[in-house]
């Protein structure tokens, strides 16, 4: 179906799309079936049950269709587009993300609490583990950081672990985020993430989600959201994953999308790395550094944001003047070891600075 304008989507055309997504064992496939057939929402929802049975599509009767539960659902939802920053794409609109578009089952409405503007700019996925260690909070943390500000929107499911550690990273630095959620963005799960979507919203990220605005967390929503967010992205990069993780079925669906696939090695001792070992046997790319990463797609990087001037940063300056273990750089720059820690393992990421016998060095320094 070709593009259309929002603004020729008519108020009846749109209430109708709204009660049609919100019927029974109606999926996004069977959405584009009727829409085709009929070509219009406001036809199907009004065809006879008989005309659904030809289609190989449930016979849904009108009484269901017609059903105060269908029809205040969608009342409700025009009522919530009213609001500021909530909108909704449709796939068959100019305004809908072009790399979602591809996908085979793209979902023909997406509610967007937020800047819609940013599903169209170069977005990495970064899922993992939401049991994840302390450790790989921090990689996931460092890498979310670095690739924000390289000018990537970092997109995942704002689950509790790697998730939210990837989205509140990359607000941190002032970078853009997406959340793709399993839930309606007006039935928000896991709860304990609502202050942090909230501050996406706030700070000109966005929150999406396919369903319902009310529909409740159930065990099937939440895979398949996760085609969403690999859909939406350039690549997937999983930080920390057990072999029974749904990030592998996000992995999974990357590939098979086209996308790329990066996984970061762990400990063959530590049961959440194995998920990312498996990856990489299967063809990921193993990423030990951002460089990894960002070889691959540097044209999307430059035009997503144009290539600051270099800053060097005051610990790399140390570095320059000499070799330094982690505790004389604590003494050395006034700052706790902790924070210095962390940001030694930021910068070995970008490649700035390296640990040799004990002792940091700035890599320039070795050239």
């Amino acid at each position: 179906m070709n593009p259309i304008n929002s603004s020729e989507i008519s108020p009846a055309e749109l209430e109708a799309r709204l009660r049609l997504h919100r019927l029974p064992e109606l999926g996004p496939k069977r959405f584009h079936v009727l829409i085709e057939a009929f070509g219009c929402a406001s036809k199907a929802i009004s065809a006879p049950a008989s005309a659904w049975r030809s289609l190989g599509l449930p016979a849904i009767s009108a009484d269901v269709r017609r059903s105060p539960q269908i029809r205040d659902g969608a009342s409700e939802a025009l009522a919530w587009l009213a609001q500021p920053a909530q909108h909704l794409l449709m796939w068959d609109q100019p305004e809908y993300p072009a790399l979602l578009a591809q996908i085979d089952d793209a979902p023909p409405l997406l509610f967007v609490a937020g800047d819609p503007g940013i599903l169209e700019k170069p977005q990495l996925a970064m899922v993992g583990s939401r049991r994840a260690s302390r450790p790989g909070m921090d990689t996931a943390a460092a890498f979310s950081r670095s690739l924000a500000s390289a000018g990537f929107v970092i997109t995942s499911g704002l689950a509790l672990g790697i998730d939210g550690a990837a989205h509140q990273a990359a607000l941190d630095v002032g970078g853009h985020t997406i959340g793709v959620l399993g839930t309606g963005l007006e039935n928000f799960y896991p709860q304990r993430n609502r202050k942090l979507a909230a501050a996406m919203i706030a700070q000109g990220s966005a929150v999406v989600s396919e369903f319902p605005l009310d529909a409740a967390p159930q065990a099937a929503n939440f895979p398949r959201r996760n085609r969403i967010i690999s859909g939406l992205s350039l690549g997937v990069l999983v930080v920390e994953a057990s072999m029974a993780s749904g990030s592998l079925i996000t992995a999974r669906l990357a590939a098979e999308q086209g996308r790329e696939v990066y996984a970061i090695p762990g400990s063959i001792h530590h049961p959440g790395a194995k998920g990312c070992h498996q990856l990489i046997r299967d063809g990921a790319v193993l990423v030990e550094t951002i460089e990894h990463i960002l070889e691959g797609l540097r044209g999307w990087q430059a035009l997503s944001r144009p290539v600051p001037m270099p800053v060097t940063h005051p610990l790399v300056a140390l570095l320059h003047a000499a070799p330094h273990s982690s505790e004389a750089l604590a003494i050395a720059s006034g700052r706790p070891l902790s924070h210095v820690l962390a940001t030694l393992t930021e910068l070995e990421l970008e490649g700035q600075v390296i640990c040799e016998s004990g002792r940091w060095v700035a890599r320039s320094q070795l050239l």
